[in-house]
């Protein structure tokens, strides 16, 4: 854990010094965002201590002791590039989040639109995404995880064309649809094809990519707001939706260098290639071995079959699938998808999108009425998403997936009270209070940050483990639809929802729910670093006696290692 802090403090000094260079207001903005560079990383480090001090954090971070290694095997440099590649699809995503955030001022001058259309514009494309990621299990398991990304950038890239052409409410809507087809195909592929390609050593830290190109999506949002928001009124918001387009011309073709999912070449029988890709991105032809007869294994093959090609057994119909995750699940079934799919509804329900989306609304509400400086302050918020979110992917396969989801969701319960108590003191004054806008504005960074320390990069990874491999697609698939519905639902909402209840108050009932997920992951979740994905089969189906579970587990491998040991 020692290693652990001193990774985030040298990752919070390049933080502060990309800051400096980015913020420069001339206000009390000036002053409240410094402090809050500043105080980011302690805010986290603190709770994290704070936790680590008591008999919860010794539970909590057990399991991730227990498994350090002193001799940590190499990372696969072609596992980490087909992760890379993979995960730019979810760049996608992000931009457009981001760039609506600031195109939505510009949008509103021109067309006239009011608050409840923009919230519309705002966070339709999260519903209408869910298509898109509904169909997209299916589509990979027909076509493959590879062509799927594929399709995903096509689409996405008419989307982006529509958008900037738009000249009213209906057109933009159009493009919205189509660009949701596209960001439902990628949010769901990119960490289903990195979770099948990764070895279980670095898998963590390699399916954590989608989300850390999302924040990189974010940021280039925020960017393209800042520096098209002198164009004309007419022009401005349309270059920055339209220029979406040529990033997902370029991740198309990417793709297409990029090899198969071995767990996918399995399922269609097709061993040879599938053995070609694994050992290309394990470590050792060992694993490459381990692992091909666990997928012939989960896949219904027999395990000493060597044949290149082979048929595999088949299920009556596809609808079978559904019926063994939804309607007549085993236990373990019915824990994994509580667990895969109950974590992507905390994740966005916490509001972390309405932040993201109205960050230039919630810093007027805290005080800065220049566009410019709304602009600029709502880069800070894409910084703080993307350098916390590159400190947490170095961390997830060193210290394990729960130390740091319930850290950071206890993080994110104390900066959403605060944001919420300070934007209430402001609402009720007459007069500026600079402390409170100082507050409110440190929270928000604050709770961005610990947000991408944690909870960002773990959903993805965490429900990509879970879900065993006949389930995998649907599973995830789901949890992507889960994920941007209550994303969706947020971002439509939110603008009703503060002036119904106030904007101190919405951030209470984010911070209310956040508070209820974490107890649902400290009682449900199981650790799963370090475990392949089909030893992670055996941990659910005894829901909140996972622990005993896990010990049995450890204390089998312990014997099998003792046993070894005297044989050797």
């Amino acid at each position: 854990m020692i290693k652990f802090y001193r990774t985030q403090c040298s990752g919070f000094a390049l933080f502060k010094q990309l800051s400096v260079q980015i913020i420069s207001l001339r206000t009390q903005t000036q002053y409240s965002s410094t402090i809050t560079l500043y105080c980011n990383c302690s805010l986290f480090l603190f709770f994290a201590k704070m936790v680590g001090t008591s008999d919860l954090s010794r539970e909590v971070f057990a399991d991730s002791s227990s498994l350090n290694n002193p001799k940590k095997p190499k990372r696969n440099k072609y596992a980490f590039i087909c992760a890379i590649l993979a995960s730019m699809t979810s760049i996608l995503l992000g931009y457009d989040t981001g760039v609506l955030s600031g195109a939505a001022i510009y949008i509103k001058k021109d067309l006239r639109f009011t608050d409840v259309q923009i919230e519309v514009i705002v966070g339709i494309i999260n519903i209408f995404s869910l298509l898109g990621s509904a169909v997209a299990g299916r589509t990979s398991d027909w076509i493959g995880r590879r062509y799927t990304m594929v399709l995903a950038g096509v689409i996405f890239f008419l989307g982006a064309i529509l958008m900037g052409f738009a000249t009213n409410f209906a057109f933009l809507m159009v493009g919205r649809f189509v660009a949701g087809l596209g960001v439902g195909y990628a949010m769901m592929i990119a960490p289903v094809y990195t979770a099948e390609v990764a070895p279980a050593s670095s898998r963590g830290f390699l399916t954590s990519f989608p989300e850390v190109f999302i924040n990189a999506g974010v940021l280039l949002g925020y960017v393209s707001n800042f520096a098209f928001a002198k164009c004309p009124l007419w022009l401005g918001w349309r270059l920055m939706l339209g220029i979406g387009a040529l990033p997902s011309v370029a991740l198309a073709v990417f793709v297409l260098y990029m090899p198969e999912s071995p767990r996918w070449l399995v399922m269609k029988g097709r061993l040879g290639e599938a053995r070609e890709v694994l050992e290309k991105t394990s470590t050792s032809k060992e694993e490459a071995h381990q692992r091909l007869s666990d997928i012939k294994e989960a896949a219904g093959i027999d395990k000493d079959c060597n044949a290149d090609v082979v048929e595999v057994p088949k299920r009556k119909k596809d609808e079978a699938v559904w019926k063994e995750l939804i309607l007549h699940p085993t236990p373990a079934v019915r824990h994994a998808a509580i667990t895969g799919i109950g974590i992507h509804f905390f994740q966005q329900a916490c509001g972390i999108d309405a932040v993201v989306l109205y960050s230039p609304r919630i810093f007027e509400k805290a005080g800065i009425k220049s566009d410019d400086k709304k602009l600029l302050a709502t880069i800070a918020v894409g910084i703080c998403k993307t350098v916390f979110i590159l400190i947490s992917t170095f961390q997830l396969d060193k210290i394990g997936r729960r130390p740091l989801m319930l850290t950071s969701m206890g993080g994110m319960v104390i900066s959403l009270l605060v944001l919420a108590g300070s934007l209430t003191v402001i609402n009720r004054s007459d007069h500026t209070i600079g402390w409170a806008v100082g507050l409110a504005i440190f929270a928000v960074y604050a709770f961005v940050s610990i947000f991408s320390s944690g909870m960002g990069p773990i959903a993805w990874v965490y429900s990509s483990e879970v879900f065993p491999l006949r389930l995998r697609a649907q599973g995830c698939s789901i949890g992507v639809a889960v994920n941007r519905g209550m994303s969706g639902i947020i971002g439509m909402t939110f603008l009703s929802m503060y002036k119904a209840m106030t904007i101190g108050g919405a951030f209470l009932l984010f911070a209310v729910i956040a508070a209820i997920g974490w107890v649902f992951m400290y009682t449900l979740f199981p650790e799963t670093q370090g475990r392949n994905l089909e030893e992670i089969e055996l941990l659910f189906g005894s829901y909140f006696n996972w622990r005993k579970t896990l010990r049995d587990l450890k204390a089998k491998e312990a014997a099998e290692a003792k046993n070894h040991e005297v044989v050797v």
